[in-house]
């Protein structure tokens, strides 16, 4: 093969990879919402509790900073999800002024079966998975792990140019 059609050949795999993470973002947007219909949830409820699952307890500005919401906009999200029954908010235990918010534990696992059970995406990512080797899914994991970073340093840039 030449040069330029290793060139070209790179060029298209490229595109094509970009063109793959924007349309895995729009068909998790399509999950998100349809998870968020089912729970009466909006998609910024469901990103917030997600990061307070995995992240907390957090503050409310570590938070609105890891979501990128707008604080005022975050207050709003963090009332929905504690009149849902979805989070609570504690005293800080190491500042007893600030506030940290806090998962409800028992009402996560209705989350993770819509989106792993009842949705089915558990099962067709699995199946997806064993056609490729161990090799092959470090590759994939590092870039997925690589790509989310590149996301979070170019959300910085553009919050931090405005």
């Amino acid at each position: 093969m030449s040069d330029e059609s290793r060139a070209r050949l790179r060029r298209q795999l490229n595109r094509a990879i970009k063109e793959g993470l924007r349309d895995v973002g729009a068909q998790l947007t399509r999950l998100n919402n349809s998870v968020g219909g089912r729970l009466d949830l909006k998609a910024s409820d469901l990103e917030s509790l997600d990061v307070i699952d995995r992240e907390g307890p957090l503050s409310p500005t570590a938070l609105a900073r890891r979501t990128g919401q707008h604080p005022a906009t975050l207050t709003g999200i963090l009332d929905r999800l504690e009149d849902g029954g979805w989070i609570v908010r504690d005293r800080d235990t190491a500042d007893r002024r600030g506030v940290v918010v806090k998962a409800e534990r028992g009402r996560a696992a209705q989350i993770v079966r819509l989106y792993l059970v009842d949705s089915g995406m558990n099962t067709a990512l699995d199946e997806i998975l064993t056609g490729y080797s161990d090799a092959d899914l470090a590759v994939v994991a590092d870039f997925l792990r690589r790509a989310a970073d590149a996301g979070r340093l170019s959300a910085d840039r553009l919050r931090s140019a405005d």
